[in-house]
């Protein structure tokens, strides 16, 4: 062991391992993969901890020219679900060196002040929401190795983008609500011009067009609860038939719908279902609860700071679409017999 009042260095790490400094370098770097055994990896990272050893990332990064340091660009953090998107993404960083600052773009979506003198200086690395996707410019991360989250992979400039399965989510609620019985839908769509959006609105479409004698209106609303409260409650007091499902974008259109329905003198589900699709906290504080689409916002960050690692190192980052799950719960019943 180092004497206690001495910081051990990476020749104490090597001789507690019974390896070289060099392999302590590559371990403890990340950079051993095919070059040592996991067996002597796994003895480097034990060493390190029982000795306490830290590297010394700032010399460390002089050297190699980096910063290992990402940007993680959201939209806004008044939802948990972005929360949940950093502490995945930060989770996967720390185990690889790295540290995640997270920039909201400052009015939810659009273009934000640089909070850099020199973004590419200060960076090495951009994951952004297409939520936020304005910001990008105005930071210049465009111009730093990038991925997307939910963002249309075959359009985007990014290195690697990485996406929920909205798409087969939509289709549960499709499902599920047809399975029921309702023809009549009311869409609360999200007012903000997004892909994530456009692949909701178009699935959605597909799905109750393809069976007859279904109808579907939109009614669209800003992401807030006030704002979907009174766009729900002027698109239900339309005349004409009355929709017997009304299907919202993300929980917090869902939470406005409620009031809409109940200032209306009707009852959800007696009345009216409704679904929508995040699963936040939210979900189950309100009454009934929503029947909504759960997204693992934590492994979203997760597998979007996997992506950008998997960029920097040179390497294709996994492929495949993070699966998605309807949650069926109080708010939808089959429709009431007119």
């Amino acid at each position: 062991m180092a004497p206690s009042n001495t910081r051990p260095t990476s020749r104490d790490v090597a001789q507690a391992a019974g390896v070289s400094q060099a392999a302590v370098s590559l371990v403890l770097g990340d950079k051993w993969r095919g070059r040592v055994s996991e067996a002597t990896a796994e003895r480097v990272r034990e060493a390190a901890r029982d000795l306490g050893y830290r590297p010394n990332l700032a010399a460390r990064n002089l050297r190699l020219g980096h910063t290992r340091t990402v940007l993680l660009v959201v939209p806004a953090l008044t939802t948990e679900f972005f929360a949940g998107v950093y502490t995945g993404a930060a989770r996967v960083a720390a185990d690889h060196g790295f540290g995640v600052v997270l920039y909201p773009s400052p009015e939810g979506i659009g273009p934000a002040r640089d909070p850099f003198a020199s973004a590419q200086a200060a960076l090495d690395g951009v994951i952004a929401s297409s939520m936020a996707a304005d910001a990008l410019t105005a930071i210049r991360g465009d111009q730093l190795p990038l991925v997307m989250l939910d963002s249309d992979p075959s359009g985007s400039l990014a290195r690697a983008t990485v996406n929920l399965d909205i798409a087969d989510g939509v289709r549960q609620v499709a499902a599920h609500l047809l399975g029921l019985g309702h023809r009549s839908f009311l869409h609360l769509a999200a007012d903000v011009p997004s892909w994530t959006f456009d692949v909701r609105a178009r699935e959605l479409a597909a799905q109750l067009g393809a069976v007859p004698g279904t109808t579907v209106r939109t009614a669209h609303a800003p992401i807030s609860i006030d704002g979907a409260l009174t766009a729900a409650e002027a698109a239900l007091a339309t005349p004409g038939p009355r929709p017997t499902a009304l299907v919202c974008d993300d929980d917090k259109l869902a939470a406005g719908a409620y009031k809409a329905v109940r200032r209306l003198g009707l009852r959800v589900p007696d009345d009216i279902s409704v679904t929508g699709l995040d699963d936040l906290a939210l979900a189950t504080a309100i009454d009934p609860e929503l029947t909504t689409v759960r997204l693992d916002a934590e492994l979203f960050g997760e597998r979007g700071m996997q992506a950008l690692l998997a960029v920097l190192d040179g390497r294709t980052p996994d492929a495949g679409d993070i699966p998605v799950e309807l949650v069926v719960r109080g708010s939808t019943a089959p429709p009431s017999t007119p």
